[in-house]
């Protein structure tokens, strides 16, 4: 009963109803929200009265009649007084008759006194993640849900996402929601500058660049639209431009701009077309379609609060593989998710990596479907635990996973060739001025190996509420992360991270947010033992050499020496300048970039904006 009511008050006040001073009864919501029937609103009471309620609902008729209630105005604008047989009824007996109270307050009040638990739509506060996120986030969101999210009366799906906006309420835009129907369309801008100077003669150079995207969303809510309960689609398509400026100083392992590539050059790429349903209030998910692996596995709305790609949009040593599709990447796949408890989750799923995902060669616009570069069978699995600490309920998120695949893989190539062509993996010695044993095989290169894993611990706990006005969910969050890749195939073995949040800290901007975070990189070993076997031959010029006026790079990986290990520094503010706009001025210092101790540190100034149209 108490669920019900819960998702009752929230369906009718929604819709903004009103409860007026002066109506002689309370509206059919005034009702509902306290747990009965519509049709007991059309009696709302005999003889003009109003109905009696307790903290359980409305009384039964036996105690509404035959002794009517009385009300009487005692003064104009003051509490009404009701008496029944001449005596006054208690006050915890009745409704209290609101002066214009808004609805969604008037809800959670009600919620509060009937004792139920106002959970919201994802255990992240929505004012860190799922109202300033860029298109897409809300989606990933969902692995957070809480169980009966959905709507258990007619086993409906969770909410469609609806960020802040620019344009919140187009009237050709809520016509369609009202009928299960969301567009959404937005931009994420990230621009960023050295402001430091390059290593000298290996033809790098200070400088800066812009790199962002549009993004157009639909999300359909087929229950709303056709009748099918708890299912729902999900499209995004984006357009992007740009390239990280920290190429320009020869970093190649944790780009500056995290959101660039991979859009294929075209007006419009494909990511996501995929459906899902969701089943017995939320206990049970399942996604399938065009997807993105590292949606579900491996993530967090809170890395996106960065820029640097270290951990935004995943820990970046997910991707030294091609066959975890990473945004905006995606392959065909399914996914199963079950919440045994409110506070767990694990989640399985079977993807069908794809090469090429990320070039214009192969998938350019994100429509070919034909699975002709299939390459082997991906089977993640992700277990959850979703606790809340102390009296303040303090939200953490704790996530442990493992992603085998069967995919080829060889060291030192991000996208092999098919197996007619596996020779050309094979590196060597070549014929150069300073190089020696021309011809000679380099280690572990060559090699096919179709078995290859990543393994990840993530971890994020709030750790105080900032309570204000405007942020009753925001606070100081602390996260950590840990991800482990097989070596034998991987430039990054290992990446840890670990950062803090704060939303709500200052009063007088509730909606501002600060972060401050700290990425470390290593290099897998089979990595440093092929570089150092290519030194060893003579592969590398020395600096000024005429061999780095083409830009190019010696080495394994793209690297001008060996590497090792390498970290990030980070910190930003994002400012919440109007409804829809966010503006995120961002500094950033690397050490060792590339992992490559050859070169200097570097810093950086930038800013990240992010624009939600509607």
């Amino acid at each position: 009963m108490a669920a019900s009511s819960m998702l009752a008050i929230l369906r009718l006040f929604e819709k903004k109803v009103f409860m007026r001073a002066g109506s002689s009864c309370f509206s059919a919501a005034a009702v509902v929200c306290l747990g009965v029937s519509s049709a007991w609103a059309a009696e709302s009471g005999r003889d003009g009265q109003p109905l009696l309620y307790s903290a359980q609902g409305a009384l039964s008729h036996a105690m509404q009649t035959p002794s009517v209630v009385k009300r009487t105005e005692t003064a104009p604008g003051k509490q009404a007084a009701f008496t029944r047989d001449g005596r006054t009824v208690s006050q915890p007996s009745v409704v209290k008759k609101p002066e214009m109270v808004n609805a969604e307050k008037a809800a959670a009040a009600y919620i509060h006194h009937m004792g139920l638990r106002r959970r919201p739509y994802s255990n992240y506060p929505d004012q860190e993640f799922g109202v300033f996120g860029e298109n897409g986030r809300e989606l990933l969101e969902r692995v957070n849900i809480p169980l009966h999210e959905g709507d258990p009366l007619n086993n409906d799906g969770p909410p469609l996402p609806r960020p802040e906006a620019i344009l919140q309420k187009m009237h050709w835009n809520e016509w369609l929601r009202e009928r299960g129907v969301a567009f959404m369309l937005d931009n994420t801008n990230e621009f960023a500058g050295a402001i430091t100077s390059p290593t000298k003669g290996l033809g790098l150079k200070q400088g800066s660049s812009n790199a962002g995207q549009y993004s157009l969303e639909n999300d359909i809510d087929w229950n709303k639209l056709a009748g099918i309960r708890g299912f729902q689609t999900h499209i995004i398509g984006v357009g992007r431009y740009g390239i990280p400026a920290s190429r320009m100083f020869g970093d190649n392992v944790n780009p500056s701009q995290e959101i660039y590539g991979g859009g294929g050059n075209v007006v419009f790429h494909l990511i996501h077309f995929y459906g899902e349903e969701t089943l017995w209030g939320g206990r049970l998910n399942i996604a399938a379609g065009r997807m993105s692996t590292n949606t579900d596995f491996a993530n967090s709305p809170i890395y996106c609060n960065f820029m640097n790609n270290a951990f935004c949009g995943n820990p970046k040593a997910v991707t030294d593989t091609y066959t975890r599709s990473s945004y905006p990447g995606t392959s065909w796949g399914a996914r199963v998710r079950g919440r045994p408890t409110d506070s767990t989750y694990i989640q399985v799923g079977i993807y069908f990596p794809e090469r090429g995902i990320y070039g214009v060669q192969e998938n350019r616009t994100g429509f070919k479907f034909n699975g002709a570069n299939i390459s082997g069978v991906l089977t993640p699995i992700e277990i959850g635990w979703e606790p809340e600490f102390g009296k303040a309920k303090l939200p953490g998120h704790y996530k442990f996973g493992f992603a085998p695949d069967t995919s080829d893989h060889y060291l030192g190539v991000y996208n092999p060739p098919n197996r007619r062509n596996a020779w050309r993996t094979r590196m060597t010695v070549p014929n150069c001025p300073t190089c020696q044993g021309v011809g000679d095989e380099v280690p572990g290169t060559g090699i096919r190996r179709n078995f290859n894993w990543g393994l990840w611990f993530l971890a994020d706990q709030m750790i105080m509420k900032n309570k204000t006005a405007d942020t009753l969910e925001g606070g100081l969050v602390a996260f950590f992360d840990a991800y482990w890749n097989k070596a034998d195939t991987a430039m990054r073995g290992k990446l840890y991270a670990f950062g803090l949040v704060d939303t709500g800290f200052w009063a007088a901007r509730p909606l501002d947010t600060v972060g401050i975070s700290f990425s470390y990189t290593g290099s897998s070993r089979y990595t440093r033992d092929a570089q150092r076997f290519q030194i060893a031959h003579g592969m590398v010029p020395a600096a000024g050499s005429a061999y780095y006026q083409s830009g190019g790079a010696p080495l394994m990986w793209g690297s001008y020496g060996e590497q090792r290990w390498g970290g990030t520094f980070e910190a930003t503010y994002r400012i919440h300048v109007m409804r829809g706009v966010t503006f995120a001025p961002d500094f950033q210092y690397f050490f060792n970039p590339g992992m490559q101790r050859v070169l200097k540190d570097a810093a950086m100034l930038g800013f990240k904006s992010h624009i939600q149209l509607f």
